[in-house]
Formats: C-alpha cells, sequence, structure tokens
C-alpha cells in the first residue's frame, strides 16, 4: 500500500475523532494547548491501538480468505464509510452528542468511551491491512498520529467555530474510506 493510500485511510478513520473533538472544544470555556493535547492522546492512542488489534485478528485467517481478501477489504471500507455519511446527515444525533461533553469533559471516565467508541473503526481498517499484508506498525503510526493532529485541531476549531463543520468533516471521511475500498477492489479484480 503507497504511503498516499495510507495517509488517506488515516485521514478517514480519525473523521469521527475529529467531530467528537469539536465537540470536546465547545465544552470547554477556555481552551489550552494542554487540553487539545489530551484530547489529542486519547483519541490518537486508540486509533494507533485498535488497527493491531484488527490486524492480529485478521492475520489468523488472512489464509483462509486469501482468494477473496479485497472483497472483504472493500465491504469494510465501504460500511465503514457509509455508516460515517449517514451519521453525518443525521441531525439529531449530532445535538445529543454535543449535550454530553459538558460536565467534566476531560475526564476518564468521559474520555475512554469516546476514545474506544470513535476507534472502532480502525479496528475493522486492521482487519482490512491484515489481508492486505501491510506493515501494521507504520500503518498505526500514521493513523495515531494524524488523527492526535486532528483532534487536537478539533477541540481548538470547536472552541472557535463550533459544531457547522462536524457533520462534513464525517460525510468526507466516510466518502474518503469507501473510495479507498473501491480501489483496493478495483486493483484486485480489474487492474490485477
Amino acid at each position: 500500500m503507497d504511503l498516499l493510500t495510507l495517509l488517506l485511510i488515516a485521514v478517514g478513520v480519525s473523521m469521527d475523532a475529529f467531530s467528537v473533538a469539536i465537540c470536546k472544544g465547545l465544552s470547554l470555556k477556555r481552551t489550552t494547548l494542554g487540553q487539545c493535547g489530551i484530547v489529542g492522546l486519547w483519541f490518537g492512542g486508540f486509533q494507533a491501538l485498535m488497527p493491531i488489534v484488527g490486524y492480529f485478528i485478521g492475520i489468523h485467517f488472512s489464509e483462509a480468505i486469501e482468494s477473496f481478501d479485497h472483497w472483504i477489504a472493500f465491504a469494510l471500507l465501504a460500511l465503514i464509510g457509509i455508516n460515517m455519511i449517514r451519521e453525518a446527515l443525521g441531525k439529531e444525533e449530532e445535538q445529543q452528542e454535543c449535550e454530553g461533553c459538558h460536565q467534566k469533559p476531560l475526564s476518564a471516565g468521559k474520555m475512554f468511551p469516546l476514545a474506544v467508541a470513535t476507534s472502532i473503526d480502525a479496528l475493522a481498517v486492521g482487519v482490512s491491512l491484515a489481508v492486505l499484508s501491510v506493515d501494521i506498525w507504520s500503518s498505526a503510526l500514521c493513523i495515531g498520529l494524524t488523527t492526535f493532529l486532528f483532534s487536537f485541531v478539533g477541540v481548538r476549531i470547536g472552541a472557535i467555530f463550533g459544531t457547522r463543520h462536524k457533520s462534513k468533516a464525517e460525510f468526507a471521511g466516510g466518502a474518503i474510506l469507501i473510495l479507498i475500498g473501491l480501489k483496493i477492489l478495483l486493483e484486485h479484480t480489474i487492474f490485477a
């Protein structure tokens, strides 16, 4: 997998964390670099960890599914992307998500479930990376650092602009993942 594709995957899976980081920015009276860093570390750390877990789950099945692994990668990325687009188009969920962010917004009790929830997609991406025989360590590092940066910036954006761009970011992330899944499928079928 080339670096551009990996970066696009990293951007795609980081969009959920980015949108929740915007919410965190809304919940803070004043944002500091430390607060941005805390949110970035929670989300970036889990986004780096989950593909590794998914990868080790996926490698146990890679030999059995080698002949149709590209279809699995496509299906997983497309499902994640479609779900992100569906969430981006649902306005009610956006309001409910932000309402829960206001009490002690950076406590471990608040951040842990959010970090796990926003990184479930990265677990599925890890399975896809396993069936494609991609180096998981550099991939996880790329995904984690990208998510850290998007989350860090998301807190600042939330503090400044609010939720105006949250759904657009989720929609873009979903579209990116669908297109990458389609690219993988085409490379292994039509252009093989």
